[in-house]
């Protein structure tokens, strides 16, 4: 027996039980003639006590203790004189009558605690010692609570958990796949699944009419704070349903998620935003609606009056920062340098000072006077005390760059409460998206989403505006989660293909086996995927989902711990009929 209870649980009650427990030895403190030791498990952590008067053998045993060691220790459990709140355990200790290392440990390359000192490079390297603290075990523990609450109320609500399959065909899904060699076959190949797409769909085709499961994906793509080349979704599909019947299903799992996770109450319907809308007002698809200080666009109003950086651009917008007339020029010129940086590409910055005296001060009162001014003020309703941030160039550019310093600003001025949540439903996205480099339309979500009926003539004559039966759920600015209503007619499918610029046999080759399932009566279906990662990030109130995964890769897409990818031996590749060309 290592133990007859864990290091989280003891208490008052159990004061003059006699106990064993088992851990590792988090920190040592040697007074003179005590030595207490804190021992931690998964659970919590307990004090232990060596008393060098009633048994100093064992008390120099325990001063030999090292960070990380694993021992069993047994002793009576006794009230503390000097509690700690902090802890669960922090009103008794454990006078420790017999102690046993089960396993030595060097000196681990950082502290293992809270508020470690090492860098994100040394904790991956040494994964499986940054899982042992508090903080990132929390997390995997909130994971774990998490995917437990989304399998109980997806089953509740009649969904049924079918597993796909991970070696699939490559198939044009936005992102570049993974692709494996078969050895059995010879110059073939599989492909790892980006998401299980077709496989639910052809579900729905088998009459399974309600479909989920957290199932891993993977993309070859270029990564950041939000992605991961192996990430997880909740993957899920319906039949014979409606936009709305699929808003409304999910909206419940995400309301019964704030519920059961953060105690959150939801009760209003998540309002509903145009893609148009979205862009024009917050110059992105995911937005922060915690906060108000929309994008303005105000390109007629300031153009033709001899200010050549506005006269010679394509949009000019801005927003409105209440409150922040008093900017000095220092902060002033923080935020010109901010929309300066590379990732962002702005030239410049334009701000309007409306002051509490009423007047009105400009980086450009050269070209525009008080009346103009005042113009400005009116359009973007902006009050004495207020800041207007105006920036101008081409429009996609321009309205990114806006996005980007409204949540800078929103930052600066706390109205981003993390403990706030303010979710929301954007929808009608354009169905294609044309590429300049490939001349040829892509699909914004993929080749599966329905358009909708009323833009059929618009799909045959101007492809780029018709409307898609898309979604996506954005809570706080982070898209965590889209689908769409899908296209379940060999017909369209065959002219969504061909507007893609996908020949018959390209199309017949990639997704024969879908076109031939349409033929057999499929129903009218859509479902959604959501980030399962996102939500645990969400919840953790952290920004990297990296943090939320017990393994994750570097930016790089590289496992420090294992230090994959790696090579494989000429063996390997013989057996794989593969050859090496790196020259490239």
């Amino acid at each position: 027996m290592y133990r007859t209870h864990n290091c989280g649980e003891l208490n008052m009650k159990n004061v003059g039980e006699e106990v064993m427990l088992s851990g590792w030895v988090q920190k040592s403190r040697d007074l003179g003639g005590m030595t207490f030791v804190d021992l931690r498990d998964r659970y919590g952590i307990t004090q232990l006590v060596f008393n060098m008067e009633t048994n100093p053998a064992l008390c120099q045993e325990a001063r030999k203790l090292g960070r990380e060691f694993v021992v069993k220790a047994s002793g009576k459990v006794a009230e503390r004189s000097n509690k700690n709140p902090q802890i669960p355990t922090g009103e008794i200790e454990i006078l420790v009558g017999k102690l046993e290392v089960l396993n030595s440990s060097e000196t681990p390359p950082f502290t293992i605690e809270e508020n470690t000192d090492g860098g994100d490079d040394i904790r991956m390297k040494y994964r499986y010692l940054d899982l042992r603290r508090k903080a990132v075990r929390e997390n995997l523990q909130l994971r774990h609570r998490t995917a437990i609450e989304i399998t109980k109320y997806m089953s509740e609500e009649g969904f049924l958990e079918v597993e796909t399959p991970v070696l699939i065909k490559s198939t044009p899904e936005g992102a570049r796949d993974f692709v494996v060699p078969s050895r059995m076959n010879p110059g073939e190949f599989y492909a790892l699944p980006q998401s299980p797409q077709t496989f639910k769909q052809l579900l729905m085709v088998a009459g399974f009419d309600k479909y989920f499961q957290i199932v891993k994906c993977f993309r070859d793509e270029d990564l950041r704070a939000d992605r991961q080349p192996e990430f997880t979704q909740i993957d899920c599909e319906m039949s014979f349903v409606e936009r709305d019947d699929v808003l409304a299903a999910f909206e419940g799992l995400a309301k019964h998620l704030f519920r059961s996770i953060k105690g959150v109450e939801i009760q209003e319907e998540f309002p509903k935003m145009d893609y148009s809308e979205a862009m024009s007002n917050y110059g992105n698809d995911k937005p922060d609606i915690r906060f108000d200080m929309k994008i303005s666009e105000m390109s007629e109003l300031v153009k033709g009056l001899g200010f050549q950086v506005f006269d010679s651009v394509e949009y000019i917008g801005g927003i409105c920062a209440e409150g922040c007339a008093g900017y000095s020029r220092k902060q002033l010129d923080a935020l010109t340098d901010f929309v300066k940086r590379p990732q962002i590409g702005m030239k410049g910055m334009v701000y309007v000072k409306y002051n509490e005296d009423g007047s009105l001060k400009s980086s450009v009162d050269k070209f525009y006077d008080e009346a103009a001014l005042k113009e400005w003020a009116a359009l973007f309703g902006a009050k004495p005390g207020d800041l207007i941030l105006v920036l101008a160039g081409d429009l996609e550019l321009t309205l990114k760059a806006l996005s980007e310093l409204r949540l800078e600003m929103g930052g600066r001025l706390g109205l981003r409460d993390p403990n706030v949540f303010k979710p929301l439903w954007v929808v009608d996205f354009p169905l294609l998206e044309w590429d300049e480099d490939t001349k040829r339309f892509h699909a914004m979500h993929h080749p599966f989403t329905s358009p909708y009926e009323e833009d059929m003539e618009l799909f045959r004559t101007d492809p780029g505006k018709v409307r898609a039966r898309a979604y996506d759920l954005v809570i706080n600015g982070v898209e965590i989660g889209g689908g769409s209503i899908r296209i379940h007619d060999e017909g369209l499918q065959k002219q969504m293909f061909d507007n893609l610029g996908f020949t018959e046999e390209e199309a017949r080759k990639q997704f024969g086996f879908l076109m031939s399932a349409f033929r057999y009566g499929a129903p009218p279906h859509g479902g959604i995927a959501f980030g399962f990662d996102r939500w645990v990030a969400l919840f953790a109130g952290i920004e990297s989902i990296r943090d939320v995964i017990a393994f994750p890769k570097n930016n790089s897409g590289r496992d420090m711990m294992i230090d994959t990818p790696s090579t494989i031996s000429e063996e390997q590749l013989k057996e794989l009929s593969l050859k090496l060309n790196l020259k490239h």
